[in-house]
C-alpha cells in the first residue's frame, strides 16, 4: 500500500521574486515551479519545506491532501480585508486556526482521518477550486469560516466521552447569511471538510439570503473620488511596482463596509447551542430518511401497478404470448432465450391469478419435453424455477 501526498502553493497578490523562487526550487528538484505556482506529488517521501513559513512569507494559498484522508487548505489575505477579530470566533481545534503575520491573516482549514479511516485513493483536489474563497472573505462573506466550525461540530459529535453539558454550553459563532445558497467554492470547501449536509441544512434555517455580488458602479466611483489624493497616489504606485497586493479587493471591501456598515452576521439572540444544532440536524436527517422511504414506497407501488397492468394485458393475449415464446426459442440464441424465460415467468403469474396453475404446468412440461435437447435453454428454465410440478 503506497503513500501519496499532494502539495500545491499559489502566489496571488504578487509573484515571487528571483531569490524567493530560487529558495522554493531548492526544496524539490521534481516540483513544477513558477513565479506564482509550486506543485509536487510525493510517493514514499515527504515535503522538505515548512508550509506554515512558506505561507507567512511568500504564498497566498496552499492545498494539501493525502490518500489516507488528511486534508489542509491555507489562505492568506491582508488584515485590512479580514481582521483577525472577525475570524477568531469561528476557529475550532482541528478544523480552523488563524494567526497574523506581517499585516496578513492566515487561515488554516484542516481535516484529519487519523482515527483509522479507510485510505482514499480516488479523491483528488485542485487549489483552483478554493482560491476564490479569498475574494469572498475579502468582500465580507464569512460563510467559509462558518463551514469550518460546522466541520468541527460534525467531528465533535462523533467523539466519545464528551459530556452532554458541553454541547449545551457551546454556542455557535455568528451565522452568516446565505448558508442555504453556497457558492461553488464554498460547497467544495464543505465537501473538503466533510461537513454533515444535514447539519448544514439545520444551520441554514437561521440567516437571510446570500449576499449579492453585484456592485453599484456609480456608488463605487463616487466613493473612490472622495478618497484623499495622496491615498490614491499610493495605491496606484504600489500597484504599478507590485510592492503591495492589488488594490481592487481592498477598495471593494472598504466600499462595502462604508456602504452598509460592518456587515455583521446574525445577532447573538439568534445564535444556537451546539446541542440545539445537533438536535435540529437529527430532525433533518430523520425527515430526509422518511422522505426517501416514502419515495421508495411510491416507486415500488408504481412499479407494482405497472406490472399488474402488464399481466392484465398478457392475460388477454395469453395464446399470442405462448406463440411468442415458441418464436423466441426458435432463434436458438442467448438473448431470445432470456426473453422467453421472462415471458414464461409472467405467464406463470397470469395462470396463478386465474386459478389455473395446472394448465401452465402442463404446457411448460410440454415445452420442456419439446426442447430438452437445448441445454442452454434448459439451464435457464431450471435456474428460473420453471420446472415441471
Amino acid at each position: 500500500m503506497s503513500e501519496y501526498q499532494y502539495y500545491e502553493f499559489q502566489a496571488i497578490d504578487r509573484p515571487l521574486n528571483k531569490d524567493e523562487l530560487e529558495g522554493v526550487r531548492a526544496l524539490s528538484s521534481r516540483a513544477r515551479t513558477s513565479a506564482t505556482h509550486f506543485v509536487n506529488e510525493y510517493h514514499y517521501a515527504n515535503f522538505r519545506g515548512d508550509e506554515r513559513k512558506l505561507m507567512e512569507q511568500v504564498y497566498d494559498a496552499h492545498l494539501y491532501f493525502a490518500n489516507w484522508g488528511s486534508r489542509r487548505l491555507m489562505l492568506r489575505l491582508p488584515t485590512t480585508l479580514l481582521p483577525a477579530r472577525n475570524a477568531e470566533p469561528y476557529c475550532a481545534e482541528d478544523a480552523l486556526t488563524c494567526w497574523t503575520r506581517k499585516g496578513h491573516l492566515l487561515l488554516d482549514f484542516s481535516y484529519s482521518s487519523e482515527d483509522g479511516g479507510e485510505w482514499d485513493f480516488e479523491t483528488s483536489f485542485s487549489l483552483a477550486s478554493f482560491t476564490t474563497l479569498r475574494a469572498e472573505l475579502a468582500a465580507g462573506d464569512l460563510r467559509p469560516l462558518y463551514l469550518a466550525w460546522l466541520s468541527a461540530l460534525t467531528r465533535w459529535e462523533l467523539e466519545e466521552g464528551v459530556d452532554e453539558d458541553e454541547y449545551t454550553h457551546a454556542i455557535e459563532p455568528p451565522v452568516p447569511a446565505g448558508l442555504a445558497q453556497l457558492t461553488g467554492p464554498q460547497q467544495a470547501l464543505a465537501d473538503f471538510l466533510h461537513v454533515d449536509p444535514h447539519l448544514l441544512t439545520a444551520a441554514a434555517r437561521v440567516g437571510g439570503a446570500a449576499p449579492s455580488p453585484a456592485i453599484d458602479k456609480d456608488a463605487l466611483a463616487a466613493w473612490i473620488r472622495a478618497l484623499a489624493p495622496r491615498e490614491k497616489d499610493t495605491l496606484l504606485l504600489d500597484a504599478a511596482l507590485g510592492t503591495a497586493p492589488q488594490p481592487g479587493p481592498t477598495l471593494l471591501a472598504r466600499h462595502r463596509a462604508a456602504s452598509r456598515g460592518t456587515a455583521e452576521p446574525s445577532t447573538a439572540s439568534r445564535r444556537r447551542s451546539a446541542a440545539g444544532l445537533l438536535d435540529a440536524a437529527h430532525e433533518v436527517r430523520s425527515e430526509h430518511t422518511r422522505q426517501q422511504e416514502q419515495a421508495r414506497d411510491q416507486a415500488l407501488r408504481a412499479e407494482q401497478r405497472a406490472h399488474e397492468s402488464h399481466l392484465d394485458r398478457l392475460a388477454e393475449n395469453a395464446e399470442q404470448a405462448w406463440q411468442d415464446i415458441a418464436h423466441l426459442i426458435g432463434q436458438k440464441q442467448p438473448g431470445p432465450y432470456d426473453n422467453a424465460v421472462t415471458l414464461l415467468k409472467d405467464l406463470r403469474e397470469v395462470h396463478d391469478r386465474a386459478g389455473t396453475p395446472e394448465e401452465f404446468a402442463r404446457r411448460l412440461h410440454a415445452l420442456r419435453e419439446q426442447h430438452r435437447g437445448k441445454s442452454s435453454l434448459m439451464r435457464r428454465l431450471t435456474n428460473a424455477g420453471l420446472t415441471a410440478r
